[in-house]
């Protein structure tokens, strides 16, 4: 097998392919966010007038401690521990409703022997294939400088593949955006799952409980998202002894139950897995659709892996996760075979009973509403890539750690999954209808990711044919079934994630498109920069320094020349900036700016940021100023930026529909002044009218 040393070293194929035009300019700001690594020729320049660093292009070229700066810091167990808190929290309270489901779900079998171990034989086998072989062996190599999801996945692959000269996304990347809208979906329905079936608990204990439930998930609820800003670093340190606590006591009950009943031990045999689906048919495929709930949380690893580092990750699974949650289901199990009466609520059946019935709904309820912040902090992650890639309109950003560059705070996105939670709690009502709609996006998330990774194989590792289709084949043999058995539930509420992964589906494309048709448009009416050079004499200038924002790491911006023409007037010193966001998580302060003085008191800054970086123009002119020979009085400086309104017309590329949707969104975007950290108060906008 061809394989290379290094499966990391993802470097595109044929970065000779990728070409300014296949990314678009950005939105109303003209601020560029091409997601490409590679830097556009320039015009030559003697040596004495340009200083430049050679680009960090490909992963290879980095060296491992320059990697290492942006991984988490801190020792293994202490990494691990705050893993246990956020990452493992979704797959870690399955136990809660899975063999409910199974058993006792709308499309539950009876919990007779053959049946009992035939599932658990199924979940045991999920669970080592699925997670441990799937994502911690194979995708979680795929990382993206230590960045995981299905996002890096898109970033890593060339940008022949993602789009072209005349094509603004390909067949392929819309799948796998996809794939990422499916995870809004998923991260809408885990919070409420997972809280509502443990405060259900209660009803087990008595029934006069039972008002109380939905009243109670909501205030959980709002109380979980609250405290999202404090950063997965703080939620971490906080929900990690308590999962620690949960594994060991979901770990421990199971033992015990199991030790009086090792019967249930012969369900690691897949024989009975097999001999289940013989003996249901099409039932027990229906069946599979509940099974794929003791999964779920298995893309959430991938999505999560910036936040702690796959090393801890691993670590955690396979010493602390793997082994109590195997444990938690062979007690379930052994339960069942001697109590089947007890189908309707096996977790909570593993208690003695009395008061420990209560610590354990209490531990269950801390657990599930930990179990939500894999999902949410994975959409955190999920959004600033979209954005940084050109795929979402700009939101609020907000780093939470110092030492961990992916730990981040969305609010817009975290009160939006707040409110979609809470009334998914008050229309479903139950856990048992809520795990009808569960599963469809988790599962075609996961089918997705083996389509990206497959191609990750081919085109960046050159990983041969064969094998990488083996290697996909084994993926989609699990990610095809789960997929389809869910989809049959598509009428029982299976539609609402779909319903929601559409929405985010179409906000993104039309965002992509409007992006490209708006580039294409700015690129015809900037002039080179030989005219704009020869025509300078002839502009009165004025004391000052004007910063414009350009929408190509060439020409000269749009803003400019309306600046030049409607006023009449040009500061004597000008710098024309265009960021350049890579397909790299994060550039390396070295390689943050290039300067190029294009004449007396005229330059040219490009600057690069990461798709997991938060730009900031003003600290990387600070940085050109002082590393690389920009001489202007940045103190004084006034920044220049155009803003585009929307015609909206048949006339040209966009539709009037899809340009009108695509207008709003550039309106309710975050302003480019706040994205770029620009002082406000020194911010000029200038206006023109476009048709896309």
């Amino acid at each position: 097998m061809s394989e290379p040393a290094d499966p990391n070293d993802t470097s595109p194929a044929e970065d000779a392919a990728d070409t300014d035009d296949a990314a678009p300019a950005s939105d109303a700001a003209e601020v560029a966010t091409k997601a490409s690594s590679e830097r556009p020729a320039k015009k030559s320049t003697p040596p004495a007038q340009r200083t430049s660093v050679p680009p960090t292009s490909r992963v290879s070229d980095i060296p491992p401690s320059a990697d290492r700066g942006h991984a988490p810091h801190g020792s293994l167990g202490a990494l691990a521990l705050g893993a246990l808190g956020v990452v493992f929290g979704d797959i870690g309270t399955s136990p809660l409703y899975t063999l409910a489901e199974c058993m006792h779900g709308p499309h539950g079998v009876e919990p007779n022997h053959d049946n009992v171990l035939g599932v658990l034989s199924l979940i045991v086998w999920s669970l080592m294939f699925v997670v441990t072989v799937k994502y911690l062996a194979f995708i979680m190599r795929a990382d993206n400088r230590g960045e995981g999801g299905i996002l890096a996945l898109l970033a890593l692959l060339p940008e022949r593949i993602r789009a072209s000269k005349t094509r603004p996304i390909t067949a392929l990347a819309v799948l796998i955006i996809a794939g990422a809208a499916l995870l809004y979906g998923d991260g809408m329905i885990t919070p409420a799952i997972s809280v509502l079936s443990a405060v259900e608990g209660l009803k087990t204990v008595s029934p006069i409980f039972t008002p109380y439930v939905i009243p109670l998930t909501v205030v959980i609820l709002i109380g979980l998202f609250s405290i999202q800003s404090r950063g997965t670093n703080t939620v971490g340190v906080v929900f990690g002894p308590v999962m620690g606590l949960w594994f060991l006591t979901i770990g421990g009950l199971g033992a015990y139950h199991m030790s009086h009943n090792p019967e249930v031990l012969r369900a690691l045999s897949p024989t009975y897995a097999v001999a289940f689906f013989f003996h249901h048919g099409r039932h027990g495929f229906m069946v599979l659709g509940s099974v794929v709930l003791a999964v779920t949380g298995g893309e959430a690893l991938y999505a999560d892996m910036g936040h702690f580092g796959k090393k801890p990750i691993r670590y955690a699974w396979l010493v602390v996760v793997l082994p109590c949650l195997l444990l938690a289901y062979f007690g379930q199990g052994a339960i069942l075979l001697t109590r089947p009466e007890a189908a309707s609520s096996p977790f909570f059946a593993m208690s003695p009973g009395g008061n420990y019935t209560y610590a354990l709904v209490a531990l269950a309820t801390f657990a599930t509403v930990i179990a939500s912040q894999a999902l949410i902090s994975g959409a955190f992650s999920l959004t600033q890539q979209a954005i940084s890639l050109g795929y979402f309109p700009r939101v609020t950003i907000r780093h939470t750690s110092k030492d961990a560059e992916g730990q981040i705070y969305v609010p817009e996105i975290n009160w939006l999954l707040m409110v979609a939670c809470i009334a998914l709690v008050l229309a479903f009502k139950e856990s048992s209808r809520l795990a009808a709609a569960y599963g469809i996006a988790v599962t075609g998330t996961m089918a997705i990711t083996s389509i990206a990774f497959f191609t990750v194989m081919r085109e960046n590792w050159k990983w041969p044919l064969p094998v990488a289709g083996i290697i996909l084949a084994f993926f989609l043999a699990f990610d095809i079934p789960f997929f389809v058995a869910n989809a049959m539930k598509f009428k029982d509420g299976g539609w609402v994630p779909v319903a929601i992964a559409a929405v985010f589906l179409v906000m993104m494309i039309v965002w992509r498109r409007g992006r490209f048709f708006l580039s294409k448009i700015v690129a015809k009416k900037s002039k080179t920069t030989e005219a704009f050079l020869e025509g300078l004499p002839d502009v009165q200038r004025k004391r000052g320094c004007g910063v414009f924002m350009g929408a190509s790491p060439t020409g000269v911006p749009t803003v400019l020349t309306c600046h030049a023409e409607r006023l009449g007037t040009l500061e004597d010193e000008i710098v024309l900036v265009a960021v350049t966001e890579t397909r790299e998580p994060y550039v390396e302060t070295r390689d943050r700016v290039e300067v190029e003085k294009l004449a007396d008191g005229v330059y040219r800054v490009n600057v690069r940021f990461g798709f997991m970086d938060t730009p900031n123009v003003p600290k990387a002119l600070a940085l050109a100023k002082k590393r690389h020979g920009l001489d202007v009085n940045l103190k004084e400086a006034t920044y220049f930026l155009g803003r585009e309104s929307f015609v909206a017309t048949n006339a040209n590329d966009m539709g009037a529909v899809e340009e009108s949707f695509f207008a709003l969104l550039a309106r309710n975007a975050r302003p480019a002044t706040a994205y770029f950290d620009l002082p406000p108060e020194r911010v000029v906008e200038l206006g023109t009218l476009v048709d896309l």
